[in-house]
């Protein structure tokens, strides 16, 4: 497999909440986000939109390539955060996490028009090269360099490469599962979206969970529980647009990329969320893929539901709370699939 030098790659919601999340007042104590992934097309829009949060006091930027321009070049807009960028020359990885609070990690290969989220897990661009390995490779780095840091995981397939981060930490000792994250807050940003559009309401008051985990028949919008009547119809076409939304991005890019801009949007959202928690405000709850007991009988170690965080990372669980029969038929869909997404994350770490 080729070193981390050579294989990183940044491949990869705020709508009326925006106002709050840019205006929240300065914390006194210093915060240092890292972006791994930062010169590539979610990472370079994340890091923007990074850089106008009032949390963040440190912005530490790393890819393979072109970080120190991306740095540069967000260190000229005027908001209070340092901005740092590093590349693989003299331990740049290494200084990029050491010290941070949250670690956020686009890096990879976006899809292309006809893929899968799953099948980036084995899509070669060097030789050898797979999303898998590059997360393996940033997971012994960040395991070595920043073990207590709070980790989302935008990489995809999200339903194998959160299951190598913690199997990869296992490895090191350092395992937290209370500490690591599947950015799944896109789902939910799409969720508020479509039934916006739909129902003609504003989508900033559109509060929806998905669960599960974050592709196709995985993805699982709780829409019963949002307060909207749904035809038959429209409850099976809504469910489908969520499921494989990015599908509409990517065709539409027509080779040239997979959703980037609005996953930005979203992994923003959810480390501002993790922000929010950090320095102490209470009740922020989000969806997000954790380890989880919700589905363990069923052998399913990791699934996606609503969490309330901490400054510690994972503060509690919530059940799924009432289904409809649809619902009920989905989750039961879901589960097969990321069984075998959660196993072959596993298997590539541990063999």
């Amino acid at each position: 497999m080729l070193s981390v030098q050579k294989r990183i790659s940044g491949a990869f919601s705020f709508s009326g909440r925006a106002a709050r999340f840019f205006s929240i007042s300065a914390v006194s104590n210093s915060t240092k986000v890292a972006v791994l992934g930062a010169s590539g097309g979610i990472g370079q829009p994340l890091s923007l939109l990074l850089k106008l949060n009032e949390h963040i006091d440190t912005l530490s930027l790393y890819d393979i390539i072109n970080t120190p321009g991306v740095a540069a070049d967000l260190s000229h807009i005027n908001t209070k955060s340092k901005v740092t960028g590093y590349i693989p020359d003299n331990d740049g990885l290494k200084h990029a996490v050491t010290g941070a609070d949250v670690i956020v990690i686009p890096a990879g290969v976006p899809r292309k028009p006809g893929m899968t989220r799953d099948d980036l897990f084995n899509v070669c661009v060097y030789v050898d090269e797979t999303n898998a390995g590059i997360v393996k490779d940033l997971a012994e780095a960040t395991a070595k360099y920043a073990p207590k840091a709070l980790l989302a995981i935008i990489s995809n397939p999200v339903n194998s490469t959160l299951p190598i981060f913690s199997e990869t930490f296992k490895k090191y000792n350092v395992y937290d599962p209370n500490r690591i994250f599947g950015v799944t807050t896109l789902d939910v940003v799409r969720a508020s979206q479509f039934i916006s559009e739909l129902k003609n309401t504003d989508p900033k008051n559109e509060k929806i969970t998905v669960v599960g985990g974050h592709s196709g028949v995985t993805i699982v919008p709780l829409l019963s529980q949002i307060g909207h009547t749904f035809t038959e119809e429209e409850y099976k076409i809504l469910t489908h647009r969520i499921q494989n939304g990015g599908d509409e991005v990517v065709k539409a890019k027509a080779g040239a990329g997979s959703a980037t801009l609005s996953m930005a949007y979203a992994a923003s959202h959810f480390t501002n969320a993790l922000l929010r928690a950090l320095h102490g405000e209470k009740g922020v709850i989000e969806p997000t893929y954790v380890k989880s007991d919700l589905f363990t009988p069923d052998g399913i170690d990791y699934f996606a539901s609503n969490v309330e965080l901490g400054p510690n990372g994972i503060e509690k669980i919530f059940p799924l709370g009432k289904l409809s029969d649809f619902e009920r038929e989905l989750i039961n869909a879901a589960l097969p699939q990321l069984k075998k997404n959660i196993e072959k994350g596993v298997k590539f770490v541990v063999g």
